[in-house]
């Protein structure tokens, strides 16, 4: 069977070297499935980015099944709302390309719960503020109008940016903080079949008078798949402060993409409804980290219990600054 394999893609291969747009496109098709089987996920993605640069000769008619072969292509090289935390983290182009995705993967949960956990199951994780999993108290994400108890109630792990007068809670994804520094793009379907596609900075909501509503999907509505864009290039880290190495969610966590250059992005965790990422606080960057996370925190509430959060995150912007400069 190995043999018969090898034979087989040594005939891929010369199909695709074919001047014919389809035959080339059809070779190259097979031989990314081929790849995909074998668990051979950096030599398929190569592949399937051939098929989409794939382009009918000029003055020529369009190539039957190429526009198709191309948009599978695409699909391909996105990660699947079932992909698994464990094979994404692992896979060599997102080590490669998105090391910020890979490295936030690894900071998140435990290596049993990445076994499991699956892409769009993390982006849409609920809080883990004590009061929402406490039904003895009021908790207006779980009963809206009843109240928010992390008012005036412990809030040493709770948002300090982008809060309310209702909730103050945190999102616990590490996963989407490095997604919303990389802008991804979440793809969903409708029960009527409708799809669309939304970008990340625009999939989460913050509290405002409805923190029972958490993103932007409808009744029925699923995540099918999640679309990276071109690699960004830069220095990329994932940084976690938290209170101990494993099983705990980020007091506050950075995301970034540093260039040469010292600009770049910016996406913080651990300190509001949603993964905090503000663009006028990337210009910043080349300031340093107290000129950025002035901006990125400007108009912050803070509690006695949580007001170190401030400091923590510029602490933590200057390690991830400090370790883009080598």
């Amino acid at each position: 069977r190995a043999q018969a394999a090898v034979r087989a893609e040594a005939c891929y291969r010369r199909a695709a070297g074919s001047a014919a747009a389809h035959v080339n496109g059809e070779a190259l098709y097979r031989m990314a499935l081929g790849h995909r089987r074998e668990r051979r996920f950096a030599d398929a993605a190569a592949i399937w980015r051939s098929v989409i640069e794939l382009t009918e000769p000029r003055g020529t008619r369009r190539v039957a099944g190429l526009r198709e072969l191309r948009q599978f292509a695409v699909e391909a090289l996105a990660v699947h709302h079932e992909h698994r935390e464990r094979d994404l983290a692992a896979d060599q182009r997102v080590r490669r390309d998105y090391a910020v995705l890979s490295r936030a993967l690894l900071a998140g949960a435990s290596g049993q719960l990445r076994n499991k956990a699956t892409t769009a199951g993390n982006l849409l994780q609920r809080t883990r503020c004590p009061y929402f999993y406490d039904t003895n108290m009021p908790c207006n994400k779980r009963q809206p109008g009843s109240g928010c108890s992390a008012i005036g109630g412990f809030s040493r792990q709770l948002a300090i940016v982008g809060t309310s007068e209702t909730c103050i809670a945190t999102h616990p994804s590490d996963m989407a903080v490095a997604m919303r520094v990389l802008d991804a793009m979440i793809e969903t379907v409708k029960p009527d079949g409708a799809t669309r596609s939304i970008p990340i900075a625009e999939f989460y909501r913050l509290p405002g008078d409805t923190p029972h509503l958490e993103n932007v999907l409808q009744q029925g509505e699923l995540i099918t798949v999640v679309t990276l864009p071109k690699p960004a290039g830069g220095t990329q880290a994932y940084r976690k402060v938290r209170d101990r190495a494993s099983y705990a969610f980020a007091l506050v966590s950075v995301a970034s993409i540093i260039q040469r250059d010292g600009t770049g992005r910016i996406a913080v965790g651990g300190v509001a409804h949603k993964p905090w990422r503000v663009e006028a606080a990337e210009a910043e960057l080349p300031k340093g980290a107290k000129a950025t996370t002035a901006k990125l925190l400007e108009g912050s509430r803070t509690t006695s219990q949580n007001a170190f959060k401030v400091a923590l995150t510029e602490r933590t912007i200057g390690a991830v600054l400090a370790e883009a400069k080598g």
